[in-house]
């Protein structure tokens, strides 16, 4: 059992599904193997039709490394380690509903992350993913030559993002501001684990370059997340009940859609540790 598996590739940029699995059981080593090579070379994988109990969600996630808890919220009820990602009927707005990569404002964002839907709307509520390895690919030599080096002062405080988590804290009930988190990281990356090039700076949290002023870095930050909603760099994945999605948030970044109105959608995160980016 678990021994086996076929994919279809959503892309050729990104993203597969992964068929033959259940993720509820422990996956034989030969086969762990093979689907983090692929979750390497694919960015990002779906896994449809699971039962996951919270601890086996847990226990599957930390196959592929320590998991940490999300630094704004508890935790659903008994998990800190697992962050609900929750937009009520009345709510207008969703959350992380912006392009972005998890929690570079962290010394060491997240490698990764697995999402696993609970209750979904009957229509919308998709998550797109986008290849910054590609991205980072096919920038223009002078573009390349400009960013070489740079670096970027990431925050959690800035004001599109923080929206999208005030529906979230007001259910923990704590009127104190929110920490803020401020780091700085290369605005090209090498990965961890394949030695890859990437574009490895976000709409979601970089402020300005270090040592630019904002004013002075928008154009130049404009510039590059304009080419990295690129659709060929894109998947979409359209969630069913029971579907997991994992992808490497150190090459890939993820915007999900906020076009269900009216509708409860609830998924359970949990995020894997990751390292200093370089």
């Amino acid at each position: 059992m678990n021994d086996h598996f076929e994919i279809d590739h959503l892309t050729p940029a990104i993203g597969s599904e992964v068929r033959g699995l259940d993720l509820a059981r422990p996956l034989p080593p030969d086969t762990l193997n093979r689907v983090h090579a692929l979750w390497l070379e694919r960015k990002v994988l779906f896994f449809r039709d699971q039962r996951l109990t919270p601890d086996q969600q847990l226990a599957f996630t930390r196959q592929f490394g320590e998991v940490e808890k999300y630094p704004f919220l508890p935790g659903i009820d008994g998990y800190p380690l697992i962050a609900p990602v929750l937009k009520l009927p009345h709510e207008r707005v969703n959350f992380g509903g912006l392009w972005h990569s998890d929690t570079t404002y962290l010394e060491t964002p997240a490698a990764g992350s697995t999402l696993y839907a609970i209750e979904l709307p009957p229509l919308g509520g998709d998550t797109l993913f986008a290849n910054m390895v590609l991205a980072y690919e096919t920038l223009p030599d002078d573009l390349k030559e400009t960013i070489a080096g740079l670096k970027a002062v990431n925050s959690s405080a800035k004001a599109d993002v923080t929206k999208t988590r005030e529906d979230r804290l007001k259910d923990v009930g704590d009127r104190t501001p929110p920490q803020e988190f401020t780091s700085i990281h290369p605005v090209v990356r090498t990965h961890p684990e394949t030695g890859e090039q990437l574009l490895y700076v976000n709409e979601g949290h970089a402020v300005r370059f270090e040592g630019w002023s904002e004013q002075d870095s928008l154009q130049l930050l404009e510039a590059l997340y304009k080419h990295q909603r690129k659709p060929e760099f894109q998947c979409r994945f359209r969630w069913s009940p029971g579907a997991l999605a994992m992808w490497d948030n150190r090459a890939c970044q993820h915007y999900p859609v906020n076009d269900y109105h009216g509708h409860r959608r609830l998924l359970h995160r949990v995020t894997l540790r990751g390292d200093r980016p370089f």
